[in-house]
């Protein structure tokens, strides 16, 4: 099917959806209560990109279709504007901002094309320039990710380390004071959660000084320990055992056997 015919039908099914005669549950959707779903497909579209299935990426990228053709029929009926004003606000966007794909501009790279889509965007959308670097990060991103875009935009303002030993050095002393808080005689848990943040912060920097997505690592890391907990999960069942605290040493060996079959 030609992709302007299933866009047409996967419109009609979601305005019959939302019609007098369609689901229930689609009927009392509002911008508001998709706000979390389109969230969570994001991260299901990612996990499906991790693990290099095609089909499954498919289906994740059909459901934030979705839900962005969704929002933009609620928007439709609150006569607020159309599914096509969006299309096109997004289409003259993207020619817009890519004057050295659809004129004559000429930019050596995407640093350059960057820095112009910035200028564009005070210059021809008569954005309000930004009185810092960090007012171009969104307030509703999730705090890791948050903490790796201020960490970028400091960076390229010049505000980094020289090298990987300053970012190492600093993680060693945010342990310190972790630790420092943690051991002391008045426990402060404001004080602990405070360095606790500092601490998290200093190693998200060292990804991106790697050049490594913090978002991605953690969950390919969180995805990795999830598989070996269930595979020991599945051998304490077989044995009979318990998965109790003083069988810690039989779950770690098979925590051991997980890791060495590739898990």
């Amino acid at each position: 099917m030609k992709a302007t015919e299933a866009f047409e039908a996967l419109y009609n099914v979601v305005r019959k959806l939302r019609g007098p005669e369609g689901c229930p549950w689609d009927r009392e959707q509002t911008p508001e209560t998709l706000r979390k779903h389109l969230v969570e497909e994001c991260y299901e579209c990612i996990e499906a990109i991790d693990k290099k299935n095609p089909q499954h990426i498919g289906e994740e990228l059909g459901d934030i279709f979705l839900l962005a053709l969704m929002l933009s029929v609620l928007l439709e009926e609150r006569e607020e504007m159309t599914v096509g004003d969006v299309l096109t606000g997004i289409t003259e966007k993207l020619i817009r901002r890519h004057p050295h794909v659809f004129g004559d501009l000429r930019l050596k790279d995407s640093a350059e094309v960057l820095d112009n889509w910035a200028k564009i965007k005070v210059e021809q959308e008569g954005r309000k320039a930004k009185d810092s670097l960090l007012d171009d990060i969104s307030s509703g991103l999730l705090p890791l990710e948050r903490s790796f875009r201020i960490q970028e935009k400091a960076a390229k303002a010049g505000f980094d380390w020289p090298d990987t030993n300053g970012v190492v050095s600093k993680i060693h002393e945010e342990i310190e004071e972790v630790l420092e808080s943690a051991v002391g005689v008045a426990h402060n848990s404001e004080k602990l959660e405070e360095e606790l943040g500092d601490l998290l912060f200093s190693v998200v920097n060292l990804c991106r000084y790697l050049k490594t997505d913090p978002s991605l690592a953690l969950r390919r890391t969180n995805s990795k320990f999830a598989d070996r907990f269930k595979y020991v999960e599945k051998k304490m069942k077989e044995t009979g055992w318990p998965m109790e605290k003083q069988n810690l040493e039989m779950m770690d060996a098979f925590w051991d056997e997980a890791k060495n079959s590739g898990l």
